[in-house]
C-alpha cells in the first residue's frame, strides 16, 4: 500500500538521524583538515596553522590528511611526490602533532573517499563548478592542463570533509569558498536521501589566527609569492640570517614615536613571534627614540629565528629519515580514518539503498 510504503521511508529516515544523533553526542567535536604534499612547510603555517591544530588535537576528534590526491590534478613528479609526502608527514609531527591523539593519514589510504566522491559528482553541476574561484584561477595560470580533476576540486573536498561527519574545518581565506559548496553538497544529499551528514563550518581560531608577513614587506609568507621572503621550516642557520638580512627597510624614522610604516610593523610582528620580551622592548624603544638601527635589529632577529626553527629543522630531517616510524604512522592514521570512514558508507549506502546484503 502507498502509504505503508512512505510511512516506512519516513520512519527509516527518522529513525537514522536519531541514530546519528545518538552516534554524534558521545564524541568529541570531529575536525578535518588536509595539507597538499607541494613545497616545504613554512613560519606562516606553523603560527598562522599548525600551532593551533597542536592545540585541537587535545580538544576535539582530529582528522588530518596529506592530500596526495589532490596534488595530481597539477601532474607532478612522481618521482618527488612519494619524497614530498614523507616531508609533509615529518614536518608536521615534528612541529607537534601526535599521531597518537589524532588520525594522521594519507588521503589515498582511504578508499571510500572515491566513492562517496563518485556519488557526489552526481549531486554537483558543472556550471557551479566553473564558478569557482580556484578553477578560474587555474585556467588562467595552466590553461593547457583544464582536467576534470580540476573541475570537481570542490566535490572530492567535499567527499573528504564528510567521509569523517566533520563538524569543523579550519580554512584559509582561499577555501572558503570551497567550505561553503561543502555545505551545499552535504544539504543537498540529505535532502534528497535522508540526514547522514552535519553541516561542516569554519572552525574559529579567535584571536589564535595569525597571518606571518612576508619579508619583502608584501602581504604574507606563502609558498606560491617571494621564495627569498619566505622562511621555511627546514631553511638552515645561514638562510635564515641571509634572508633576514635582505628584509625591506628604510632610513629610519625621523619623528620621535612616529607610527611604523608596514614593512616595518613586519620585522617588529616577527620579532614578537621568536624574541624575548627585553628585546623586543629594547627595538620598540629605539625606534621611538629614533635612534633604531635596522642592521643590528635584523640580526639579533636572524639568531632568534634560528634558533626557534632548528629544533623542528632537525626533528623533521630525523623523522624523514625514519622509514619504519613513516610507515607506521601512515599504517596507524590509516586504520584510524579508515574505520570511521566505513561507518559513515555504510549510512551513505544504506540511505541511497545500495545495501543489497
Amino acid at each position: 500500500m502507498p502509504w505503508r510504503k512512505d510511512f516506512c521511508k519516513q520512519g527509516n529516515c527518522y529513525l537514522r538521524r536519531l541514530s546519528n544523533l545518538m552516534d554524534m553526542s558521545n564524541v568529541r567535536p570531529i575536525v578535518m583538515s588536509g595539507i597538499r604534499p607541494t613545497g616545504y612547510l613554512h613560519l606562516g603555517n606553523y603560527f598562522g596553522a599548525m600551532r593551533n591544530y597542536v592545540k585541537m588535537q587535545e580538544e576535539n576528534e582530529c582528522y588530518f590528511m596529506v592530500a596526495d590526491w589532490h596534488s595530481l590534478t597539477t601532474h607532478p613528479d612522481t618521482k618527488e611526490l612519494r619524497e614530498n609526502v614523507k616531508r609533509v608527514f615529518a614536518e608536521n609531527i615534528a612541529c607537534g602533532l601526535d599521531p597518537q591523539k589524532v588520525a594522521f593519514y594519507c588521503q589515498s589510504h582511504i578508499h571510500e573517499t572515491a566513492e562517496l566522491y563518485l556519488f557526489l559528482n552526481m549531486l554537483a553541476y558543472k556550471g557551479e563548478l566553473e564558478k569557482t574561484t580556484t578553477f578560474k584561477d587555474k585556467v588562467r595560470q595552466q590553461p593547457d592542463n583544464v582536467n576534470a580533476g580540476l573541475l570537481t576540486y570542490p566535490v572530492l573536498q567535499t567527499a573528504d570533509i564528510i567521509i569523517h561527519r566533520a563538524q569543523y574545518v579550519p580554512v584559509g581565506k582561499d577555501q572558503e569558498q570551497h567550505l561553503e559548496m561543502a555545505r551545499n553538497f552535504a544539504n543537498r544529499f540529505n535532502h534528497r536521501y535522508g540526514e547522514v551528514f552535519p553541516e561542516p563550518v569554519a572552525f574559529n581560531f579567535g584571536g589564535g589566527l595569525l597571518k606571518v608577513p612576508s619579508l619583502d614587506g608584501t602581504g604574507k609568507m606563502s609558498k606560491s609569492e617571494n621564495q627569498n621572503a619566505t622562511i621555511y621550516l627546514a631553511d638552515s642557520d645561514d638562510v635564515i640570517r641571509k634572508k633576514i638580512l635582505k628584509a625591506k627597510t628604510d632610513q629610519g624614522p625621523t619623528e620621535m614615536n612616529s607610527s611604523k610604516p608596514d614593512y616595518i610593523e613586519n620585522i617588529f610582528q616577527l620579532m614578537r613571534l621568536v624574541s624575548d620580551a627585553s628585546t623586543i622592548e629594547k627595538f620598540e624603544a629605539d625606534y621611538n627614540n629614533c635612534v633604531i638601527r635596522y642592521g643590528d635589529m635584523k640580526k639579533q632577529l636572524g639568531e632568534d629565528m634560528a634558533r626557534f626553527v632548528a629544533p623542528i629543522r632537525e626533528k623533521a630531517a630525523a623523522i624523514q629519515n625514519d622509514e619504519t616510524y613513516l610507515r607506521k604512522v601512515m599504517a596507524q592514521g590509516a586504520e584510524k580514518a579508515n574505520a570511521n570512514a566505513a561507518k559513515t558508507m555504510k549510512l551513505v549506502r544504506e540511505a541511497m539503498g545500495l545495501n543489497y546484503f
